[in-house]
């Protein structure tokens, strides 16, 4: 285990814990938490906005708010309320912010949905949550177009950026007609009613819908604060290429810098070290979110940034797989910033970490649990296992200060026994094997089950293998993590082929342009080997274990 460290004063971390305390109030909207209470003050700048195409925006946060009381008229006059659904498949883009507002002044349910999906992955997700308006652009429609027919709830598509179809409207023409007295008065949410619905892929089955409550936002705000080493001091502005559509991008970015009433950059395009660094360089950016692999692809093309641009940071929080000790050193010496990493999860996220300006990071953990949040790591049973045992992260429906912790999502909506099966008494388990050691430090040890995180995506493998299996060439699939020097893990399958097919480069380049067609880029294996008959329990279930062992002992003997 390493327990090296860099140069530190004083470690803040007990006095912070312990003095933490949760004050909940009963009613919040995360509506106006992030938009209304700042439109009073109109300099107020919410948002600098642009794309890869040169079109840039200014956005301040009394503009985000008009726009959204139009779109909760128009919405309104369209029949959606209290509970109902919103589909948004929108990048990271103005619309975006508006329609999460305007949908949180109707007590509506927001679902955020990336971009990249293809037609049956977005299908089968708005068809579970029965969504009753989608948002789209150029980009996303032509997904949802094949499949909207058979969307029973849904009833209006709402087009941004230029979609000219049959059927969707307008987004901007449809809220310049909108006035703002038209809107409904804001709804009175209290702080445990469901604000979004996150889809979170899981090992067997489809994936699952997190219902995740208003007062979430306020259980992350903790650990945002922290891993951002006080945030926000003067100056301070935010950007993250995390897509909004994922916890990562909304709840580590996007909503806590709103809560804040501070700045953040938002822009449409892929992703590259140059136009990471530029950005960065452009809008003085000071905080950030970055996945790991972003930054180790950062570090490979620009080992001294700080030669070619003129940057401003002065945090950067990293979570979705561990950092690593050359990445941790680059950032500390050639960014000039420790980076903080995170851990969490789509349905309690935000609960351990580091802070480096509080106490001490000690490179390749983890970090401790963050204030107002009782994590340990427990056995089957869920018992709470000693300092320097191996066992479960888990995290307590207790608070240390003896209140409900409010970062906890309401339950698998539709899907109660999945809930249950979270939950081990007072418990809800994370699936991530750890220790903590003597000054509670956790280390990351695995995965107890076959999700796995590639390119700071997280995937579930059922989902790629029953695209891979309605293949006619393929009789059965198993899908496990390769791992990769930038990625992490990169996407893999392997693949019994149907009687009459044979094994060629031809056939699994077919095979990665049907999963890209119905799913997403990230769940595309990147690689693809054939293999006769798949390890098997005597129960009939894939040994994926035996799979993933069988990978990481090729990769490392490839050096």
């Amino acid at each position: 285990m390493t327990t090296a460290e860099p140069p530190f004063v004083h470690d803040r971390y007990a006095e912070l814990h312990g003095a933490h305390r949760w004050a909940l109030p009963a009613a919040f909207n995360i509506g106006a938490a992030c938009g209304t209470r700042w439109a009073a003050e109109p300099d107020r700048v919410a948002l600098y906005w642009e794309d890869e195409d040169g079109a840039q925006a200014t956005w301040r946060y009394t503009e985000l708010v008009r726009d959204a009381a139009r779109l909760a008229a128009a919405l309104a006059a369209r029949g959606v309320g209290r509970g109902d659904r919103i589909g948004l498949v929108l990048p990271q883009r103005p619309e975006t912010i508006v329609t999460h507002l305007a949908a949180y002044r109707l007590g509506a349910v927001v679902v955020p949905l990336s971009f990249l999906f293809g037609p049956d992955a977005l299908a089968y997700r708005l068809e579970f949550a029965a969504v009753k308006v989608a948002v789209v652009d150029p980009q996303s429609w032509p997904k949802l177009a094949p499949v909207r027919a058979q969307l029973a709830a849904l009833g209006h598509v709402l087009g941004v950026g230029g979609v000219d179809a049959a059927g969707v409207d307008d987004f901007a023409a449809t809220v310049a007609a909108a006035r703002p007295d038209a809107a409904p008065p804001p709804v009175d949410t209290a702080a445990r009613d469901p604000a979004l619905i996150l889809f979170t892929s899981g090992t067997t089955g489809p994936p699952k819908a997190a219902l995740i409550p208003h007062c979430a936002l306020l259980g992350n705000l903790p650990g945002f604060v922290a891993s951002h080493d006080g945030f926000p001091q003067p100056g301070d502005r935010f950007w993250s290429p995390a897509d909004w559509a994922w916890t990562g991008g909304l709840m580590d970015a996007l909503l806590p810098t709103l809560y804040f009433g501070q700045s953040l950059v938002g822009y449409r395009g892929r992703f590259d070290a140059h136009r990471a660094f530029a950005l960065m360089e452009r809008h003085r950016i000071r905080n950030s979110f970055l996945f790991p692999t972003a930054l180790k692809m950062m570090m490979k093309e620009y080992p001294r940034p700080r030669e070619r641009f003129d940057l401003a940071l002065r945090t950067i929080m990293s979570a979705g797989e561990p950092v690593g000790t050359a990445v941790f050193e680059w950032a500390r010496d050639a960014l000039g910033v420790t980076i903080n990493e995170m851990f969490g999860q789509t349905e309690m996220n935000y609960i351990v970490g580091n802070s480096q300006a509080a106490w001490p990071v000690k490179p390749g953990s983890m970090g401790r649990p963050y204030p107002g949040h009782r994590v340990a790591v427990i056995d089957d049973a869920g018992r709470e296992l000693a300092r320097g045992e191996t066992g479960e992260v888990a995290l307590h429906t207790i608070a240390p200060d003896g209140t409900p912790d409010p970062i906890f999502f309401l339950g698998y909506y539709g899907n109660p026994e999945a809930t249950a099966a979270k939950y081990t008494g007072p418990w809800c388990r994370t699936g991530d094997i750890a220790e903590i050691d003597a000054d509670g430090y956790l280390w990351y040890r695995g995965r107890s089950d076959d999700m796995f995180k590639a390119a700071g995506y997280r995937i579930g493998p059922a989902e790629v293998e029953n695209c891979l299996v309605r293949h006619p060439a393929v009789a059965n699939a198993a899908v496990v993590p390769s791992p990769d020097p930038v990625r992490g893990n990169v996407v893999k399958a392997f693949v019994v082929l149907a009687a009459g097919h044979a094994a060629s480069d031809a056939l699994a380049d077919a095979l990665r342009e049907h999963v890209a067609r119905f799913l997403a880029p990230y769940e595309t294996p990147r690689e693809i080997e054939f293999i006769d008959a798949l390890p098997m329990t005597t129960t009939g279930k894939v040994q994926r274990r035996v799979l993933r062992e069988r990978e990481a002992a090729h990769r490392a003997a490839q050096g």
